[in-house]
């Protein structure tokens, strides 16, 4: 709970809150920065937030989640597999892609969330529309494409983890102009006002649309939240090194892809990312020690144990979950427990998001 402040400033700042909205309020009590501070530790905004008020009333601005978003096609078996093995089990068909499955694991927390992405003209793409809608997504700024189908993703899981995956992101990474073009068109952001909230970005977006974001001027106030999508993509994340307000979510193997190492654990990895000039890096490895470092230091956490029933999505729901964490004011070791509890709920049942 924000301490800043007597009483009755803080009495005087929730009626104004309430009745006149941030903008009302920053003016008439409080700076700018002491403001969204206290908003933040109020549990309404993300710290980097703005806020749209509309006759009094106080809309937190969503995230923008920027990538993949498409059908999973996933075979799950209970039994342990190698390549080359065919045994019983379900196959199934879920919203998926690393933008959809933050998004969700957001949206299960009533944490507003708005996609950017690419959908075909087509029946998937138009069940995708319909899912996201369901679960309160904001859609508004999805590209529809007639030249492209809704992308694909397929994946063979046992209880001994994920065997093989193929991404079909073919459309993404062709349209992927018109995915970010409301960052920079007015719709959401511009050069002359960027967008200063949290934006998801990830992987599967060419290295090109990567490059760009790293160093354009409309993203320049925004929290970026970088995923690699898989270890195949994690060095189109390299564009960030040095970038001064981007977080990577990364497991070990892709760690030490962008490394170019053969570190051990999560904690070395974390803090030699930061070394190399990541702003602030977050590193799991599956069930062993998870580490989360910045300038300031690094905090780690053994994962709860649990029975793996499904690990497609795993890491999309720690970053969420860290996500939730921060911008209900946790910090350090708080929000990274958080972020291990709720994956180990995730990948411990069979219920899809």
């Amino acid at each position: 709970m924000w301490q800043g402040g007597s009483w009755g400033l803080r009495r005087a700042f929730a009626r104004a809150l309430i009745g006149d909205g941030i903008s009302a309020v920053i003016g008439k009590y409080l700076s700018e920065k002491e403001a969204q501070g206290a908003v933040f530790q109020l549990g309404f905004l993300h710290p980097f937030s703005n806020a749209a008020t509309t006759r009094g009333m106080t809309h937190p601005t969503p995230i923008h989640c920027i990538g993949s978003v498409l059908w999973d096609i996933v075979g799950r078996s209970d039994r342990k597999m190698k390549a080359g093995h065919d045994v019983p089990g379900r196959i199934l068909r879920i919203p998926g892609g690393v933008a959809m499955n933050i998004a969700m694991a957001l949206r299960m927390h009533d944490v507003p969330v708005s996609l950017l992405t690419s959908l075909g003209a087509d029946p998937a793409g138009r069940d995708l529309l319909e899912e996201a809608t369901r679960r309160g997504m904001e859609t508004a700024l999805v590209h529809i494409s007639d030249r492209h189908p809704t992308d694909q993703y397929m994946a063979i899981e046992g209880s001994n983890g994920l065997i093989a995956a193929i991404a079909d992101a073919h459309s993404l990474e062709a349209e992927a102009d018109a995915v970010i073009a409301p960052m920079r068109d007015g719709r959401v952001g511009s050069v002359e006002e960027p967008f200063a909230g949290l934006v998801v970005c990830e992987g599967n977006l060419p290295e090109a649309t990567l490059e760009y974001i790293s160093a354009a001027a409309e993203f320049r106030g925004a929290d970026l939240r970088l995923a690699p999508a898989s270890p195949g993509k994690a060095g189109r994340l390299k564009p960030f090194f040095g970038h001064g307000h981007a977080t990577f979510y990364v497991n070990l193997i892709e760690a030490n892809i962008l490394l170019g190492t053969k570190l051990d654990t999560s904690v070395e990895a974390a803090v030699q990312l930061v070394d190399a000039g990541v702003y602030r890096a977050a590193v799991t490895d599956g069930p062993n020690l998870a580490a989360i470092a910045d300038a300031n230091g690094v905090h780690s956490a053994v994962p709860p144990s649990v029975d793996v029933l499904r690990v497609t999505g795993a890491g999309d729901v720690f970053m969420a979950s860290h996500i939730v964490a921060e911008t209900r004011g946790m910090v350090g070791d708080a929000a990274l427990d958080f972020a291990l509890t709720h994956t180990a709920t995730y990948i411990s049942t069979e219920t899809p998001l």
